[in-house]
């Protein structure tokens, strides 16, 4: 139970990084990688990503909030495909506390 607050607080605080980026303008934004047609290369990616990546991935955003978008787009993610590979995580209770340990690994 315990991590699954844990992954729930590290979604909010995303979601709110995210409300406080977007005043800083298209500009300054980090761009996601375009394939060859044009359409963001957004993973099959996050499917391929671990509980462990996806921890050690928020715990970067939660000590760099400002360089969110820039921190998933080095992983091919959106912030959408990133909130949704949390959910995933948090419905498996193994997955959770292997994605709780990497977050608390790396926020250390």
């Amino acid at each position: 139970m315990k991590s699954v607050l844990i992954v729930i607080a590290v979604s909010v605080t995303l979601m709110l990084g995210a409300g406080c980026n977007a005043d800083r303008g298209a500009t300054e934004s980090a761009e996601v990688p375009l394939n060859d047609t044009g359409a963001p290369v957004i993973a099959a990616t996050a499917a391929e990503l671990t509980p462990e990546q996806l921890g050690e991935i928020a715990a970067r955003i939660r000590k760099e909030p400002s360089r969110a978008d820039e921190i998933l787009a080095e992983h091919r993610l959106t912030q959408e495909i990133f909130e949704e590979a949390i959910r995933r995580v948090t419905e498996d209770v193994e997955a959770s506390q292997r994605y709780s340990a990497a977050y608390r690994k790396a926020s250390a």
